[in-house]
């Protein structure tokens, strides 16, 4: 078990996400960074979709009941073992007892602890990933104690992974492919999504980014459609909102372009005030 002193800011456990249910109106959720995600679960030898913890911007104080393995991907949030530093994108063994601590946020914006075996909560529909609505709860709270298996010490884990490299979260350019209603925009609209400079404001989350400046619309609304994560609405005053994990299924905003998965990923790791530009893919 995992008992949690500090829960952190909005932490929450989190697996590849919840698929198969979308017509019910069932976000897929997971992972807003599915790489840092995985590269957890690579390190370790777990299966892709073993759970993790995924923290946003402040890091919870975690206290370890069992031994076990765990790694640390993503943001750097400044780690340390009983006031030890230990170092992102490792497999690091910790004993019964050991207190994981987190502290500044040197860069990107969402850290992932994954361990040996994933995070044992429960299963709703096919995914531990929390969602409110969906499971009990949509963050871990101080005082919750968070099922792991214990784990001897196995240091083949990192075999085979030498070639995973972490992204570089300074990039800025999100890859994107044309949205189902690009063709209604002007020249001029195109020209200023290829070229423009956007940046985070401060209305962003697991559900949504919205992007300043806006961009002059006189679009209009459409009939409801399906939306996915990486999804971009331009809204009818103009503002641009790029859907993320926890993303409603419909909406009835023109949708302008679409992110690959490595652009969700890099701008998950994206916080207010940061700036990014689309590039425009033809395949």
């Amino acid at each position: 078990m995992i008992k949690v002193l500090k829960s952190g800011l909005l932490s929450s456990i989190q697996d590849l996400g919840r698929f198969s249910y979308r017509e019910f109106g069932v976000p897929f959720s997971g992972a807003m960074d599915s790489f840092s995600f995985e590269m957890a679960n690579a390190l370790l030898g777990n299966t892709k979709d073993d759970a993790a913890l995924e923290m946003t911007m402040i890091g919870a104080k975690l206290q370890f009941l069992v031994s076990t393995q765990l790694v640390i991907t993503g943001a750097d949030m400044s780690p340390t073992i009983n006031g030890r530093k230990v170092f992102n994108n490792q497999v690091t063994t910790v004993a019964e007892g050991d207190i994981l601590s987190f502290g500044s946020l040197k860069n990107g914006l969402r850290t992932y602890l994954g361990v040996k075996g994933g995070i044992k909560t429960d299963v709703v529909l096919g995914s531990r990933s929390f969602y409110d609505g969906i499971t009990k709860i949509n963050a871990i709270r101080e005082g919750d104690m968070l099922r792991i298996e214990a784990s001897i010490i196995n240091n083949h884990s990192k075999q085979g992974y030498s070639k995973l490299k972490p992204h570089d979260f300074s990039l800025n350019l999100i890859e994107a492919f044309k949205g189902p209603e690009y063709d209604l925009l002007s020249s001029e609209q195109k020209e200023k999504l290829k070229i423009g400079e956007f940046e985070i404001s401060n209305l962003y989350d697991r559900m949504a980014y919205q992007l300043t400046p806006n961009l002059e619309n006189d679009l209009p609304s459409i009939l409801t459609g399906p939306v996915l994560s990486g999804t971009v609405q331009l809204t009818p005053s103009g503002r641009l909102i790029v859907l993320m994990r926890d993303c409603q299924t419909t909406g009835g905003y023109p949708r302008v372009l679409q992110l690959t998965e490595r652009a969700i990923n890099l701008l998950s790791q994206k916080k207010e005030r940061d700036k990014v530009s689309f590039v425009l893919r033809k395949d």
